[in-house]
């Protein structure tokens, strides 16, 4: 052999190892639960809640300590999907039409389709009811849902389930079609989803599979089984019910990443966990030391679970930075390799978390990251509630605002020294609230041109009731016409029965 001959013979070795150094884009699993929160996990210190298959995927993860989402179910979603923050989605609710993501955004699923994939969603999917919204016209080959945003809601307009939808033998769409079904809803969607991976698996091309269960959101229903696991151990019948549909869920998570095994696609598969937003029925028992809960801007609002597993390239490690759900996009993007296109840079305002994934001690330029739980009246104007439950976040500050309205009533809080928030330090840094109020404005003014959901007018049916009645036959009763009609405001309506409830 030549000199010239072995120099390229070893020329190609070289670069052959390193090809083989760089893993393939990786199948993807999403897990997405519903108002679970980041203390109902064992591994984070609950001390009554058993989750043995979390647990152990978290074990085997890149794990993020300081993850934020937004306080709601709707808005996380939406930011996941566009890499962006929600009310530039358009989202400021969960119902009244400010739950639909905005047409003009173009979705995760969309760019990961556009790279090869083929994807599927079994579950929740809450960013609108309306044929245009639903996921099989936003990137998902496979589409196995419920409506609204959760099983058995319907509210005024276009945000609703099929009829009388229960959690258990629930009515679930499947692309485009109602079936009627047997058994709990965790295991259905868990089920659905591992049939349409065995599916697909062998194609060629790597699947994106999505499964945002609706569960542990209220009502708390839990197979009885379950919830018996947890009645003489939590506070109540509806904690015991929580705690049990985690346990299911907890344990169709170890059922499919067996089956991921099983086929030999475990380490070639990527696995998200995360939670939607704070936590609820969970925190009686444990909150892992942070205030509030979901619903609120504080960080028990807003702290997630972020755990992100690829065996064939991440090494299980803590990741202290301070990051986000709009990070999830640009992230999984740069994974598979998709360079953003010039719309994309304009709407992606996250950070890819690669370099993290791949060496947690890799710089990381501090950020400012904002929530808002907007929620305001139905057709209000945004102004009054500005500064009503909002909040600035930098990595060591949170200036945060409560009781604010169209004026700030804003609180700091050090949480590099104070992570349960319990002392306002404002007075004593005058010069910190001065500068991340200062960002807060100029956020607010950037986003009102993209507030297009409010005050929208909704159909006169929610989309999943018809579509279940034009299939099955039927039509609605004078109760469920009432429930659906777009005019009322259901929450508005409670809101003054509680306070001629507390006057009585």
């Amino acid at each position: 052999m030549s000199s010239l001959t072995r120099l390229l013979f070893a020329g190609l070795l070289l670069v052959s190892a390193a090809l083989a150094a760089v893993p393939k884009p990786p199948n993807i699993l999403f897990l997405l639960t519903d108002d679970q929160g980041y203390g109902d996990i064992s591994a984070h210190g609950n001390p009554v809640l058993k989750t043995p298959a979390i647990d152990a995927l978290r074990a085997q993860s890149v794990r993020f300590s300081d993850f934020h989402v937004s306080p709601t179910c709707a808005p996380t979603r939406s930011a996941l999907f566009t890499g962006r923050h929600e009310f530039k989605n358009g989202i400021t609710h969960t119902i009244y039409e400010r739950e639909r993501l905005t047409l003009n955004a173009t979705t995760l699923a969309e760019v990961l389709k556009g790279a090869g994939y083929t994807t599927g969603i079994f579950g929740k999917w809450h960013l609108g009811d309306e044929d245009a919204y639903q996921p099989g016209r936003r990137g998902f080959d496979e589409v196995y849902i419920h409506g609204g945003g959760g099983i058995g809601q319907t509210y005024p307009g276009s945000c609703g389930d099929a009829p009388n939808n229960t959690y258990f033998n629930p009515t679930l769409r499947h692309n485009g079609t109602f079936e009627k079904t047997n058994g709990y809803c965790t295991d259905l969607f868990y089920a659905q989803a591992t049939r349409w991976i065995a599916s697909v698996k062998d194609s060629g091309a790597p699947f994106f599979a999505y499964i945002p269960t609706n569960a542990p959101h209220a009502p708390y229903h839990a197979k009885p089984e379950d919830a018996a696991l947890y009645r003489d151990k939590t506070p109540d019948e509806q904690v015991a019910n929580f705690f049990g549909m985690l346990h299911n869920i907890d344990q169709n998570i170890a059922k499919l990443l067996a089956q991921l095994d099983a086929w030999g696609l475990g380490r070639d598969t990527l696995v998200v966990f995360m939670n939607d937003n704070g936590g609820t029925a969970g925190t009686k028992v444990f909150n892992a030391g942070m205030r509030a809960q979901k619903g609120t801007p504080w960080i028990g609002g807003t702290r997630a679970a972020s755990f992100w597993r690829w065996p064939a390239r991440f090494k299980p490690a803590d990741v202290p930075g301070l990051a986000a759900h709009i990070d999830f996009f640009p992230t999984l993007a740069d994974i598979v390799g998709v360079k953003l296109n010039a719309k994309l840079q304009a709407q992606v305002e996250g950070r890819s978390l690669l370099p993290l994934l791949d060496d947690p001690t890799a710089p990381w330029t501090d950020r400012t990251l904002v929530t808002h739980v907007g929620r305001w009246p139905k057709n209000g104007e945004p102004g009054p509630f500005k500064f009503k439950n909002c909040a600035v976040r930098e990595p060591r500050w949170h200036l945060v605002s409560i009781d604010g309205g169209a004026q700030a009533a804003w609180q700091l809080f050090d949480v590099s020294r104070d992570p349960g928030e319990q002392t306002n330090v404002a007075a004593a840094h005058p010069e910190v609230v001065q500068r991340m109020s200062a960002y807060y404005e100029g956020w607010w003014t950037s986003v009102q041109p993209m507030l297009v959901n409010e005050k929208v007018t909704g159909p006169r049916l929610n989309p999943f009731a018809a579509a279940y009645w034009k299939q099955f036959g039927g039509e609605p009763t004078p109760e469920q016409l009432r429930t659906m009609d777009p005019t009322r405001d259901p929450l508005a309506e409670q809101e003054r029965k509680a306070k001629k409830k507390k006057q009585g």
